[in-house]
C-alpha cells in the first residue's frame, strides 16, 4: 500500500493529512515551530502515523507523494522579514516601486501616510542601458558600471538581487547579461530576472513580482532544501510537491526557482477542498469557502464549479499593499482566528485582531505563557470547548487561565467575564462577516445563493451566527475541517503558467505576431508536459487566455481562448464577441464598436494527479442517538443567558444522525457549535451539514 501525505504549516498549527487510494485516513496536528520548521512537520506526521499504528519512518517509507504548503512566505512579507534585497532598474527609471500603481481606496483619507516601496529607495540602483519597445538597443549596457554596482552590493551585505530593465520583455539581452555578471562576481547570491519570471507589460506589476520573488529566495530556498534533506533522512525518497498560489501544486525544484508562487501557498488549497466536498455532497456549483485558523480568516469563492482566480493579487490593502503581479486564487485574508487577541482601542472600543498569539505562547488557555485574551480563551469560557478533549485529548486547556486574562478587559468594559467573552466572539464575527461581504456583496454576488463550506480548527465555533447574518441557510463542515487546506492538496493537480507580452489591436490585427507568440507558449506547455510524462502523469488540460481591454481603458479582463491560435478573421470575431459578453457580465455594459487591445497572452497546463476514492460512510446506527454529556454553554441573544448544550463525540455519529441545537460536536481537530437556531445532519460521506434558520 502506498500513501500520500500533505502538510499545511500555518502560523499556529501544522496539519498533516494522510491518504491512500481509498481516501483520507488520518489527520495529524501539532504546534508550528517558527524557528525549526521541520519540528512541527515531524510532530504532525508522527501524530497521524500513530493513528494508523505506524511509526513516522515506516509511514514515510511507504509514501510516494508528499505535498507541502506553508504560510511562511506570506508571513515573511507581511512582517518584513524577507532578505535584504537590491533592485537594479534602467537608468532614469529608479522610482517604479515608489510610484507604485493607483492611489488609495478613499481619496479623502488624508491621515494615511504614503506607502513605502517594497525595496527601500537606497537599495535601488540605476543601470545605464536602454532598449525600446520594439526590442532595438538604444543605449548599450554599461557592464563596467554594473560590476561597480555589484561590488557595492557585496560591501552592503545584500542577500538577493532583483533585476527589472525597461522593455526586457521585448529584448532580454541586457537582463540576461546582468544575470551573467551577477553569477560571475557574486556567485552565491540569488537573483531574479523579470523577463524570466513575469514577462508582461506594465512596469510596476513586473518589477513588484521580481522584487518579491528575489526577496523570498534566501529564506524559502533554504527552507525547502532543508525539508528535502530532513525528509530523506526520515525515510522518504519520493517526489516532493509544493502548494502554489495558482491553486495547484508544483515540483519542489520549480518552487525553489520561483518562490513567489509560495505566497498564499497553504490557503490556496482551501477552495479546492471546498469545491471537492460541495460537489461530493451535491450541494451545488457555487460556494463560499472559509478557513479559520489560529492566525487568519481566509475567504474564497467557487463559482460554476470553478475556483475563482484573480490577476490583481495584493498583499495587504489594495493600492497601499504590495502587488504580487501574478495570478493566484482569489483569497481575502484578515487577522481573525482562534489566536486573535482582544483589546481596547484609545476610545474604549473592543477590538479583535489583527494581532495573534500564534503558536507560542498562544492563547492563555494553552498554558504556554500566553497572557493576552484571545478568541479561543473566550470560546473556552463560554463552554464551547472541552478542556480535557481539545485536539482529541492530546492537549489540555487551562480554563482558569482563560478567565484570568479576560478579567482586565471585563473590568474596563464594566461587564461580566461571560458577557465579555460573548462580546469578543461577536466582534470577531463582524470582522469575518465583512470579509465575506468584500468578496461577495461588493462583487455583485449574493452570498445567500451559495453553500458555505467552513474549515479550519476554529471554524465551527462561530460559523452559525456568521451564516445567519449573511442569510446563508446551509453550512457544510467537513469531518476533516481542522485541516481543510492540507486536504485540498489531495484534490489538486500539478499546474504551471507561462506568460508573454504581444500588443495587438483588433483594428489592425497582426495574426503572424500573435500566433508566433501563442506557438511559443504552446511549445513551453509541451515541454513541461513531457517532464510530467516522465514522472508518470498522462492526463493533461491545456488552455490559452488573453488579457484584453477596450481601446482607451486602463484595466484588462482575462479571457480564455477557444483554441490555441487566432487563425483568421472568423476566429478574431469570436474572440471579440466573447470579450464583449465577458465585459457585459462583469460591468453590465458592452462597447462592440470600440476595438480591443490585446496586451498579455497566457498558457496554463494542469496534470492530474491520482486521487483517492472518496467513499461514503457505511456505518449505521443500531441504538438510539444520545449525547455523551450535557455542558453549560452561553449563546448570547439567541437564547437565555445559559443553556445546557448536548455534547456529542464525532466518532460516535453515523450518517443520517440529526442533531438539534443547542449542541456541540467534538471532532479530534475541530469543534462544531450548533447554536439554538440551527440543526446538524451527518451526511452520507460523514460530514456535517448545518441548516440555519433564515
Amino acid at each position: 500500500m502506498t500513501y500520500r501525505i500533505s502538510i499545511d504549516t500555518g502560523g499556529t498549527f501544522t496539519d498533516a493529512v494522510v491518504a491512500d487510494p481509498t481516501g483520507i485516513l488520518a489527520i495529524g496536528k501539532a504546534l508550528t515551530d517558527t524557528e525549526r520548521n521541520f519540528v512541527g512537520v515531524q510532530n504532525a506526521i508522527s501524530d497521524a502515523a500513530g493513528q494508523l499504528g505506524r511509526s513516522m519512518h515506516d509511514l514515510l517509507v511507504e509514501t510516494d507523494v508528499f505535498i507541502y504548503g506553508t504560510t511562511r512566505a506570506t508571513n515573511a512579507i507581511v512582517t518584513q522579514r524577507t532578505a535584504k534585497t537590491a533592485m537594479l532598474l534602467t537608468e532614469g527609471f529608479p522610482d517604479i516601486l515608489v510610484y507604485r500603481q493607483g492611489g488609495k481606496l478613499n481619496a479623502h483619507q488624508l491621515n494615511v501616510d504614503y506607502p513605502q516601496p517594497y525595496i527601500p529607495r537606497q537599495l535601488t540602483f540605476e543601470v545605464p542601458e536602454r532598449i525600446d519597445a520594439e526590442g532595438a538597443v538604444v543605449t548599450a549596457l554599461d557592464e563596467v558600471r554594473v560590476v561597480e554596482v555589484l561590488s557595492s552590493l557585496r560591501d552592503d551585505k545584500i542577500e538577493a538581487v532583483a533585476v527589472c530593465l525597461l522593455w526586457s520583455i521585448a529584448n532580454p539581452a541586457h537582463e540576461r547579461r546582468v544575470g551573467e555578471l551577477i553569477a560571475t562576481h557574486l556567485p552565491r547570491l540569488p537573483y531574479t530576472l523579470s523577463h524570466e519570471l513575469n514577462p508582461v507589460l506594465r512596469e510596476y506589476p513586473r518589477a513588484s513580482s521580481t522584487a518579491i520573488d528575489a526577496s523570498l529566495k534566501p529564506l524559502m530556498q533554504e527552507q525547502l532544501r532543508l525539508l528535502e534533506q530532513n525528509l530523506a533522512a526520515s525515510g522518504y525518497n519520493g517526489d516532493i510537491l509544493v502548494s502554489a498560489s495558482v491553486g495547484g501544486v508544483m515540483h519542489v525544484e520549480d518552487m525553489i526557482e520561483r518562490p513567489i508562487y509560495l505566497v498564499k501557498s497553504g490557503p490556496a488549497m482551501a477552495p479546492i477542498a471546498g469545491l471537492s466536498y460541495a460537489t461530493m455532497e451535491a450541494l451545488g456549483h457555487d460556494a463560499v469557502v472559509v478557513d479559520t485558523g489560529g492566525t487568519t480568516f481566509d475567504v474564497s469563492l467557487v463559482r460554476d464549479a470553478r475556483v475563482t482566480r484573480t490577476r490583481e493579487t495584493w498583499l495587504g490593502e489594495i493600492y497601499t499593499g504590495h502587488l504580487l503581479g501574478m495570478g493566484s486564487v482569489d483569497i481575502r485574508s484578515i487577522g481573525a482566528g482562534g489566536g486573535s487577541i482582544a483589546w481596547l482601542d484609545p476610545g474604549g472600543l473592543l477590538r479583535v485582531g489583527p494581532q495573534s498569539a500564534g503558536a507560542r505562547p498562544g492563547p492563555a488557555c494553552y498554558g504556554l505563557g500566553g497572557d493576552a485574551p484571545t478568541v479561543t480563551d473566550a470560546a473556552l469560557v463560554l463552554g464551547y470547548l472541552n478542556p480535557q478533549h481539545f485536539l482529541g485529548g492530546k492537549m489540555a486547556l487551562d480554563a482558569d487561565a482563560a478567565e484570568r486574562v479576560l478579567e482586565p478587559v471585563a473590568a474596563q468594559l464594566g461587564k461580566s467575564i461571560v458577557d465579555t467573552a460573548l462580546a469578543i466572539i461577536a466582534v470577531a464575527n463582524e470582522n469575518m462577516i465583512k470579509s465575506i461581504q468584500e468578496i461577495t456583496v461588493k462583487e455583485g454576488i449574493n452570498p445567500a445563493d451559495s453553500v458555505l463550506v467552513a474549515g479550519g480548527g476554529a471554524a465551527g465555533l462561530n460559523i452559525v451566527p456568521i451564516a445567519h447574518a449573511l442569510g446563508m441557510q446551509r453550512v457544510l463542515i467537513p469531518r476533516t475541517a481542522g485541516a481543510l487546506s492540507a486536504c485540498g492538496a489531495h484534490f489538486s493537480d500539478i499546474v504551471r503558467e507561462f506568460n508573454a507580452s504581444r500588443f495587438a489591436s483588433t483594428a489592425n490585427f497582426d495574426y503572424d505576431a500573435v500566433n508566433d507568440t501563442l506557438a511559443s507558449l504552446e511549445a513551453q506547455l509541451d515541454s513541461f508536459a513531457a517532464t510530467l510524462e516522465q514522472r508518470g502523469l498522462r492526463e493533461f488540460h491545456k488552455s490559452m487566455s488573453v488579457e484584453a481591454r477596450y481601446a482607451g481603458q486602463i484595466w484588462e479582463l482575462e479571457l480564455t481562448l477557444r483554441g490555441s491560435r487566432v487563425a483568421d478573421s472568423d476566429a478574431l470575431q469570436t474572440l471579440i464577441e466573447d470579450f464583449n459578453d465577458e465585459h457585459e457580465r462583469v460591468f453590465a455594459v458592452r462597447d462592440p464598436d470600440n476595438p480591443l487591445e490585446c496586451i498579455n497572452w497566457r498558457a496554463h497546463i494542469s496534470g492530474q494527479l491520482p486521487r483517492g476514492l472518496q467513499q461514503s460512510d457505511r456505518r449505521t446506527r443500531g441504538d438510539t442517538l444520545r449525547p455523551h454529556h450535557l455542558r453549560d454553554s452561553h449563546f448570547g441573544l439567541l437564547t437565555a443567558e445559559q443553556a445546557r448544550a448536548a455534547v456529542y463525540y464525532g466518532e460516535d455519529l453515523v450518517p443520517g444522525d440529526h442533531i438539534a441545537g443547542p449542541a456541540i460536536i467534538e471532532e479530534p481537530t475541530t469543534t462544531i457549535v450548533v447554536y439554538p437556531d440551527a440543526t446538524a445532519t451527518v451526511t452520507p460521506y460523514g460530514h456535517y451539514l448545518l441548516e440555519v434558520q433564515a
